[in-house]
């Protein structure tokens, strides 16, 4: 098949949505299949873009939303290249993700031809666009043969507006790249016990709630330390800097971004991980990737990460912007550390249900259904293999339009 993967977010710039793109090309590719990414993008340099299959259509700008900014493109002069692109390269399958998010999805998907496939990943942020530009977007949202959505959440969220049958398929991880192969930092695993956060330090992702949680926690288990993984402003890590001076309490240390390797290592080094976002998570993929690496959890009791972990089983689920429920949640993991270990077992087991190879396969069988389904097959007619897309995996929303 010749798949077009759409983004309507600065590509080269680190993100879910983008990541997740990223790995489908890459599995896509290698079944043999000729995909190509259509993106916007900060990046100048065409090499690096080409080598990447990535077709660059926009500039960016930072627009607030969902409690942290979305880099997409709002150039209205997008029509003319998305109609060349699509003209030349004569896709088999559009599959647009966000689909309804200005301006890139929106512009491919009024002019493709091909059979539109839609994902949605997010839950929450969105909705008074939904809301107010419904009578506009229902156009577009009509124009999807078929339509994903990453988790129950996120089906819930955007069938309140938009009631269709759904396909849930869930993010994917790299399962191969964590586990008990990698090497945690052998300085860290000096006898402390190490919590770990991993994200940006935005509000809705909680980070200043672990914070006075870690203050409860270090009166009590003077032994423990935090390791704040992520991309942060100078700013931001100053502000909390001076939150932990007024409180005096240390052993809190600021990493910043760092490669892949190093986060798989970051996870091996900790012993509990925390996840104390307060919303807006349609999916935990940071949960998955610390059970992948076989570490308790202790998380925000919210739909996206209620998804992925069973509370009691693979970690602690606590009421979010919770501070004492979430330090008690890290103390009593802190004091049994065999229940600790338990958790890790499985949620290793777990994680194995969300490799990119078995996210992919499914995908792939949701576009051969959706062809079989819209009548479509190759010349060879052998495109697909499945049935017609049956109900009992994409049942109607029962929320009215």
């Amino acid at each position: 098949m010749k798949i077009a993967l759409v983004s309507p977010y600065d590509y080269p710039y680190p993100g879910g949505v983008t990541e997740h793109i990223a790995h489908l090309e890459e599995q896509f590719t290698g079944l043999g299949h000729q995909v190509k990414i259509i993106a916007p993008s900060s990046s100048s340099d065409e090499q690096v873009l080409a080598m990447g299959n990535i077709l660059k259509v926009g500039g960016v700008v930072n627009i607030p939303a969902n409690g942290s900014v979305a880099r997409i493109t709002l150039s209205l002069r997008l029509s003319g290249r998305v109609k060349r692109i699509l003209r030349e390269e004569d896709f088999d399958i559009v599959h647009l993700h966000e689909p309804l998010v200005p301006a890139l999805p929106l512009t491919v998907l009024y002019h493709s031809q091909a059979i539109n496939i839609g994902t949605f990943h997010r839950f929450g942020g969105t909705q008074m666009m939904y809301y107010y530009g419904k009578p506009i977007l229902r156009r577009f949202f009509n124009k999807l043969d078929g339509r994903i959505v990453v988790s129950e959440s996120a089906q819930r969220f955007v069938s309140r507006h938009f009631s269709a049958k759904y396909m849930v398929i869930p993010n994917g991880i790299d399962v191969q790249n964590f586990g008990p192969h990698v090497h945690p930092f052998r300085e860290l695993r000096d006898g402390k016990v190490n919590l770990l956060f991993v994200g940006r330090l935005e509000k809705r992702k909680g980070f200043s709630h672990l914070l006075r949680a870690f203050v409860r926690v270090k009166r009590q288990e003077p032994n423990v330390r935090l390791l704040v993984v992520g991309p942060y402003s100078e700013k931001s890590r100053n502000r909390y800097e001076k939150f932990l001076n007024q409180h005096d309490v240390g052993d809190v240390y600021f990493t910043g971004y760092v490669s892949k390797e190093d986060l798989a290592r970051h996870y091996r080094t900790c012993d509990i991980f925390c996840a104390p976002s307060t919303g807006g998570e349609s999916f935990g993929i940071i949960l998955l990737e610390a059970m992948a690496s076989g570490r308790a959890i202790v998380a925000s009791d919210i739909d996206g990460y209620r998804a992925v972990l069973h509370d009691g089983r693979e970690g602690l689920l606590v009421p979010p912007q919770d501070d004492e429920a979430l330090a008690n949640g890290i103390l009593h993991l802190i004091r049994n550390p065999e229940l600790a270990a338990q958790m890790g077992r499985l949620g290793q087991a777990e994680a194995q249900q969300y490799s990119w190879e078995r996210v992919s396969q499914r995908v792939l069988a949701y576009y051969r259904a959706v062809l079989h389904t819209c009548g479509v097959v190759s010349e060879g007619g052998d495109w697909y293999d499945a049935p017609a897309l049956p109900e009992s995996v994409a049942a109607p929303s029962s929320t009215a339009d």
